[in-house]
């Protein structure tokens, strides 16, 4: 899913979204805790990606959201909007190399590969700016396989290393870098595991919980990973699961 800060842009809407990002400065303790600040999230349309897009804007980041159809843009747009929201979106879908290509920004893709390449695209631009965040969204998977998603699994361990070694090597830059890892969260990727009540009732003994999580119990996460309160964490991976094991 970067999902996650930090996710998708081209240079153009990067461009007219930092000019209209200037302020009369005010006190840090008076402003919006992401105050200034640009936020590019891809598959940002719905779910964890959507709850995340939400509350950086209402934290005061001005978001860029993406999906792979424009359909799916416009209506996230427009429902953040409708909260007097600073959101603009852009179609992007990061598995198509042609679209890849025109990307100026990126932060996070469920694919590993294309999220190392994407990270190595944002570099620049972040330094320029002197420094950013970003946050990689992983899974509880990462720590406890599901059973018959062996690639699935795979990838979002890999993201757990990727962490490591790019808040190592991006930190000299003024980069932090760290992870998301969800439990079972309430979107419909994972409806399969919840659409009847037997199907959640065994999900939520199988995983040790108590209820299953919604979008929003990611958000603030997010945001507090991106905000100047976290500017001495780089490198962790915080796991959002209710409790759910999560231990390699």
């Amino acid at each position: 899913m970067l999902r996650t800060l930090l996710k998708t842009t081209c240079s153009q809407t990067l461009k007219s979204v930092s000019m209209s990002t200037s302020a009369a400065p005010t006190s840090r303790s008076h402003r919006p805790l992401l105050q200034d600040k640009v936020a590019l999230v891809t598959a940002s349309t719905e779910g964890i990606g959507f709850a995340i897009a939400q509350r950086l804007a209402r934290d005061g980041a001005h978001v860029i959201v993406s999906s792979r159809k424009q359909q799916n843009v416009d209506r996230a747009v427009a429902e953040l909007q409708k909260e007097g929201l600073s959101v603009r979106g852009i179609v992007c879908h990061v598995a198509k190399a042609e679209d890849r290509k025109r990307l100026v920004n990126t932060i996070l893709d469920i694919n590993v590969k294309s999220a190392a390449l994407l990270v190595n695209v944002v570099v620049p631009e972040m330094v320029k700016r002197g420094g950013g965040s970003v946050v990689f969204v992983s899974s509880i998977a990462a720590y406890s396989p599901f059973q018959y998603l062996g690639p699935y699994n795979v990838s979002k361990t890999a993201l757990l290393g990727l962490t490591k070694n790019y808040a190592s090597e991006l930190k000299p830059k003024g980069i932090r870098v760290n992870c998301l890892a969800p439990g079972l969260i309430k979107t419909n990727f994972s409806s399969i595991l919840w659409k009847d009540e037997a199907s959640e009732n065994a999900a939520k003994n199988d995983m040790k919980i108590a209820r299953l999580g919604e979008p929003h119990d990611c958000a603030g996460i997010v945001s507090f990973l991106c905000s100047p309160d976290a500017d001495y964490i780089t490198g962790e991976t915080i796991v959002v699961a209710g409790g759910s094991p999560s231990r390699l």
